[in-house]
């Protein structure tokens, strides 16, 4: 019999794959096919997920034969020249740590002020437009926070967020055509291209100006690896972030105890809620793959030198053997000393970690303090999802309050 189809499909809404828990069941270690006819291994259970994401014998290098890409456009962006995330050690860690300072859980609890500020400013827009009638909370909110702080971060002036802000979007939510979106990724790439020249001339308090200073000049990498990193700080997490906060909203407003809870507490409950949606719903869950270095052993099956691996971290987070009731939303869940992999594991684990959870928690805390009457402008089975087989996500929510 020939291996299933990978990616599969969610069956409904936000529903994980009903393969993830089969697998996790019978063959927690399988063979899938993917879109050009390769076969990759699939990992499913938590503990085999965090092996593969730890094993110094697979490699992240998408330029390596057998890595398994899971669409013909992640086949040719792994011809471009990699960053970071796509490097094996010393060379990842080198590179990461060029950019690591400003993403610390210090750094990033010294600029919690400045995302509450962005928070507070967008929200007072809504307020001040009203909400008798819909609007979309993802146009008005969830697009513009995680953009304007990350270009804050980079350094990116202020007037030019709202055209940057637009061209993210329509690189990455699918509303646009190809050509729309591979025009936006090119004026990206030119508008970074051009900042990191002028922070040549002129070095400002930001990050670009800080790999300038303490990298280009030295000589330890050339102005495209500036631009590329600068990019993948743009973009990586973007899509991400703004499907996490609509499917945050729209998770509470599902359980209405659970909201009248974090609302009569925000401070106390935010911490928890964040935690839980960031195990419930994994928003990238298709970006920890593998490919073997040598011959390895994992969950009884041998996986040959040269063989791609998929960790299915959304799968990892509904594991039964790790988390009761996976397939609950609970905020008030007792947690151990177990983590969900929302953020990957590893060395790989995402660099922006504290700066998305601080995002997410800012976010919702306030929104539920400054609108405690924001509900659904349409019935909940009408909200749109992101298609079955790509991430979960949310690209539009009509509101009201």
């Amino acid at each position: 019999m020939s291996p299933p189809k990978f990616p599969f499909a969610r069956p409904s809404g936000t529903e994980p794959a009903l393969e993830y828990a089969q697998l996790r069941k019978h063959e927690p270690v399988s063979q899938v096919e993917l879109f050009d006819g390769s076969i990759a291994w699939l990992v499913v259970k938590h503990k085999d997920i965090q092996a593969v994401l730890t094993d110094d014998r697979l490699s992240k290098q998408r330029n390596r034969p057998g890595f398994p890409e899971l669409s013909a456009g992640g086949k040719e962006a792994a011809k471009n020249k990699p960053t970071f995330v796509d490097m094996d050690p010393p060379d990842h860690m080198r590179q990461r740590g060029m950019v690591e300072s400003l993403f610390t859980y210090e750094h990033i609890q010294s600029t919690r002020p400045h995302i509450q500020d962005t928070v507070d400013k967008l929200l007072d827009n809504v307020i001040a437009e009203g909400g008798s009638k819909p609007f979309d909370l993802v146009e008005k909110f969830a697009l513009p926070l995680p953009s304007y702080i990350i270009y804050g971060i980079l350094g990116v002036p202020f007037e030019d967020l709202p055209y940057l802000t637009q061209q993210a979007a329509i690189r990455s939510n699918g509303s646009g055509t190809a050509t729309e979106a591979a025009n936006a990724n090119a004026s990206l790439l030119s508008y970074l291209e051009n900042l990191v020249s002028q922070r040549l001339k002129e070095p400002k308090d930001d990050l670009i100006s800080l790999l300038v200073r303490e990298q280009l000049i030295p000589g330890h990498i050339q102005h495209d690896d500036v631009v590329q990193i600068a990019f993948l700080l743009l973009v990586a997490g973007n899509a991400t972030m703004i499907s996490m906060i609509a499917l945050g909203v729209v998770e509470l407003l599902k359980h209405p105890s659970q909201l009248s809870l974090f609302k009569s507490d925000p401070e106390k409950w935010t911490k928890p809620f964040v935690e839980e949606l960031c195990r419930y719903h994994t928003a990238s869950a298709l970006a920890t793959k593998r490919v073997a270095k040598v011959d390895i052993e994992l969950g009884g099956k041998t996986i040959k030198a040269g063989e791609g691996i998929i960790a299915a971290t959304q799968s990892g987070n509904r594991d039964e053997d790790v988390f009761p009731d996976p397939d609950v939303f609970n905020m008030e869940r007792k947690r151990g000393t177990e983590e969900a992999l929302g953020y990957g594991w590893g060395e790989h684990r995402c660099v922006a970690e504290w700066l998305a959870r601080a995002e997410l928690e800012i976010a919702f805390a306030t929104i539920w303090k400054r609108i405690p009457t924001l509900k659904l402008a349409i019935p909940s089975d009408e909200v749109k999802y992101s298609p079955p087989r790509k991430d979960v996500g949310i690209s539009e929510l009509p509101v009201v309050f």
